[in-house]
């Protein structure tokens, strides 16, 4: 059902062709499946699900404590309604070097088209708060190696994340860069980097594709579409916009129909009816519900 088009190994090929091109690619963070037919709709490049989205939904701080079948189903639940690429937090790996062997695995066999894998140490913290751990070098070159040969289809994306910059320092992190790289990383995730200069001095030291974490009240200057195209950066995340949006105006309304007694005043903040059931489909699964059993008895009997 969901009315979907493309199967995952077509949206891992189209995933690949995108990033080939050269352009930008968007990919907007989606806290549920409906998001994710929004941002099919509007027209971006990929979705993305965010590790600390996920925590937060669950009312968790994002310091690992999911689980691989926590993030896991709730992917699935969202590449599958969406014609468009899913990249997923993988956090850690969820575990040591086999443990990242089976989250490869599993995502795939979800219909995800690539996870980024962090070299923090378990607990992790958020990729924008103080006083994070890295674990050596050595450690993230295996589970990158053991990710890489765990996948069956080579165009699932592995992205290597790196929270080095806030520890180690930009030249550290360049190293880590080429450690990953060559130990089979497809795409690098310098996180943290804090302006166009970090961001740049990344982009000459490596010829693999990057990833660009647009998160609000982080420590990364909030860069444009435009920016990050002439800084040669080949994909864009914004991984807690749409839950931080949402829970504002939910925060807001109900405080307004706590104070007054109705929502009244609020009705305008509200996705209307008709454009809900314009987003889940409504109309084709009638038409499809028709097509099954309004239907002549004559000669079925």
């Amino acid at each position: 059902m969901y009315f979907v088009k493309k199967t995952p190994v077509e949206k891992r090929q189209e995933l690949q062709k995108k990033l080939k091109s050269g352009k930008l690619n968007r990919f907007p963070g989606a806290y549920n499946p409906l998001v994710a037919k929004l941002i099919q709709e509007i027209g971006y490049e990929g979705v993305y699900v965010s590790g600390a989205v996920m925590s937060n939904d669950l009312a968790l701080p994002d310091i690992g404590l999911t689980t691989l079948t926590e993030v896991s189903y709730r992917a699935e639940q969202i590449a599958r309604v969406t014609d468009l690429p899913t990249i997923v937090d993988a956090d850690t790996g969820f575990g040591e070097v086999m443990n990242c062997a089976r989250t490869i695995e599993t995502f795939e066999n979800f219909g995800i088209s690539g996870c980024h894998i962090e070299d923090q140490i378990n607990p992790k913290r958020c990729g924008h708060l103080d006083n994070k751990e890295v674990v050596p070098i050595t450690e993230m070159v295996k589970k990158i190696n053991a990710a890489a040969k765990a996948r069956k289809d080579n165009n699932f994306l592995i992205i290597a994340r790196t929270d080095a910059n806030a520890v180690e320092g930009i030249d550290n992190t360049i190293k880590r860069i080429k450690a990953y790289v060559d130990a089979g990383a497809d795409m690098i995730f310098p996180e943290a980097l804090k302006n166009e200069n970090e961001f740049e001095k990344v982009r000459k030291s490596t010829k693999a594709y990057l990833l660009a974490n647009m998160t609000e009240f982080g420590k990364s200057k909030l860069l444009s579409t435009k920016e990050l195209s002439n800084l040669g950066y080949n994909l864009v995340i914004y991984p807690v916009t749409t839950q931080r949006l949402a829970m504002k105006n939910v925060e807001d309304g109900l405080k307004q129909i706590f104070k007054e007694g109705h929502q009244n005043n609020v009705i305008d903040k509200m996705q209307t009816r008709k454009r809900l059931y314009d987003l889940v489909d409504y109309e084709k699964y009638n038409e499809f519900d028709s097509k099954i059993f309004n239907f002549s008895k004559k000669g079925h009997e």
